[in-house]
């Protein structure tokens, strides 16, 4: 599935398979899951992809084949590809662990082809061997929301009442990961949706409401994974003093101008970008061990865009996932 240009629908196409690099992998694609900055390239909201583009970067996959100097997995492996697809190696960002910052990384689904497809090509320095707790459909949504979840709350520290505002793909598992850790989960949804708050409780959020309310005690950590830039004042009102609000999108609408009162009693607000390896190894150790389940919607690799279009209207429960192969949708 391939996007031609931005704000248009994708279209289905048949391409060459690709053939592995150096260093690189070529990757049978077993599952793609639909993420929410999927979204922001298709609708132009993040301005510079390669066109045109085969979006997609929560790949589970079995290796077919590799390049030249390709060792570290054998043909029949199962892998999982993320965001994060290429950094420099040599730069201070990449030499001090913080690749996540490299100035000239490459990302899956948007510099590079990704996952909405049968075939791919991965370099293999950045991919993860997937736990056998997961069959590829499940395991799909850790590779982006899982990841990005884990990462937003290692920002967080050591703080034991966590607001998660916006409750989907990524929420669903760091709240599962949090309540493992021995930390309260605080909900915050779309004003109104009823649905939403039963979910979020279901995954073990001890409140559930919406995102313009407060909650019922201070939080010590807000983790925002809507889109929406109001929801940082927001955020800042229902921490308690110290308190962490982060950002954990890629793209957020302008945050609005807030009263500095908000700010004061040292509460901090900060961004997450991308991933780095480490996250990824130490997250995908820990799901198994802390039993996260992932709620999926399978749809078939046609209907991509009917899965993007679910996610944009939030009637997606968890993640889509898009199973190549897949005659209909489930």
């Amino acid at each position: 599935m391939v996007l031609r240009a931005a704000r248009t629908p994708l279209e289905a196409a048949d391409l060459p398979v690709p053939v592995p690099g150096p260093g690189q992998l070529l990757l049978r694609v077993n599952a793609c899951a639909v993420c929410r900055t999927d979204l922001h390239v298709v609708d132009g909201e993040l301005t510079e992809p390669r066109l045109p583009l085969v979006p997609g970067h929560e790949i589970a996959a079995t290796v077919e084949a590799a390049g030249e100097g390709a060792g570290r997995f054998p043909v029949g492996t199962r892998v999982g590809v993320p965001w994060l697809g290429w950094t420099c190696g040599t730069c201070a960002f990449c030499a001090s662990g913080r690749e996540n910052l490299c100035p000239r990384a490459r990302f899956t689904g948007y510099h590079l082809d990704g996952g909405y497809a049968e075939w791919t090509v991965a370099d293999e320095r950045y991919c993860f061997a997937l736990p056998d707790a997961y069959d590829d459909v499940h395991a799909a949504p850790l590779l982006c929301a899982g990841l990005i979840g884990y990462r937003s709350l290692r920002m967080a520290g050591e703080a034991r009442r966590i607001g998660l505002y916006g409750f989907g793909a990524a929420a669903h598992i760091v709240a599962q990961v949090a309540l493992f850790e021995g930390r309260t989960v605080f909900a915050f949804v779309r004003p109104g949706d009823a649905e939403a708050q039963r979910f979020a409780r279901e995954m073990g959020a001890a409140w559930a409401g919406g995102s313009d309310e407060l909650p019922p005690e201070p939080l010590d950590a807000a983790l925002l994974f809507a889109p929406v830039g109001a929801l940082v004042p927001a955020a800042l009102r229902a921490v308690g003093p110290g308190g962490t609000v982060v950002c954990g999108g890629i793209h957020m609408s302008d945050v609005p101008s807030f009263p500095y009162a908000l700010l004061w009693e040292e509460r901090v607000v900060r961004s997450v970008a991308n991933l780095t390896r480490a996250d990824g190894e130490g997250f995908l150790a820990v799901a198994p061990r802390a039993g996260v389940r992932t709620e999926v919607e399978p749809y078939p690799l046609e209907g991509a865009q009917e899965a993007l279009d679910a996610l944009r209207s939030g009637r997606v429960r968890g993640a889509a996932v898009l199973v190549p192969g897949a005659g209909a949708r489930g």
